[in-house]
């Protein structure tokens, strides 16, 4: 795992041991900040589900104003303060092991401008971490969530302002992308491309 761009372009991560994490794959990651790439910059990221903290990192690399690093696993928050230390991000970061669904209900409304969600497979999480965002309106206006799932998961339709975008098909991986809309704008293609 490195760095794809930014500051902090190229240099290589460290990972945690065992199966129990599953990296986001280098070609998957870098779709999806091709994908991204004009909702980066400035913006307060929330890397749930973080596991080594790269999707994160590379969000501060690229200009992110900051960004909270969630896990349950002491292992993987472990990993996330080596490659944070390494990258230079300390400062722009808040590392925290935690319950996903405990740190939801603790967070402020419209907290967030980007959101990345992936959870371990096959559970419900994500379904379950998506409808609270949207019950407890996480995200600022024109902010956008970022899922990674399984090929075959069927993620929930959402209520304005929030709505689904694009989906996009990885291997076995699949992306979705879900947005709050801006105040007063009806219409907001910048995902359906």
């Amino acid at each position: 795992m490195r760095v794809i761009t930014g500051t902090a372009r190229g240099m290589k991560l460290f990972s945690t041991e065992g199966l129990e994490t599953r990296p986001t794959s280098d070609w998957t990651k870098e779709s999806i900040f091709n994908i991204i790439q004009f909702d980066i910059e400035g913006r307060r990221v929330l890397d749930l589900f973080s596991g080594t903290g790269q999707m994160g990192i590379e969000t501060l690399s690229r200009g992110a104003q900051d960004c909270v690093f969630i896990d349950n696993r002491r292992e993987s928050i472990a990993v996330t303060m080596k490659n944070v230390e390494k990258t230079g991000f300390g400062t722009r970061s808040v590392i925290q092991q935690s319950d996903y669904m405990a740190y939801l209900k603790r967070c402020r409304p419209e907290s967030f401008g980007l959101i990345f969600l992936d959870p371990p497979y096959g559970n419900g999480m994500l379904a379950r971490a998506l409808h609270t965002i949207f019950h407890r309106d996480l995200l600022c206006d024109g902010g956008l969530i970022v899922c990674e799932g399984e090929k075959t998961d069927v993620l929930p339709e959402a209520e304005a302002p929030y709505f689904k975008g694009r989906e996009y098909i990885y291997g076995k991986t699949k992306i979705t992308l879900y947005r709050k809309r801006q105040e007063n704008n009806d219409e907001d293609s910048s995902i359906s491309g």
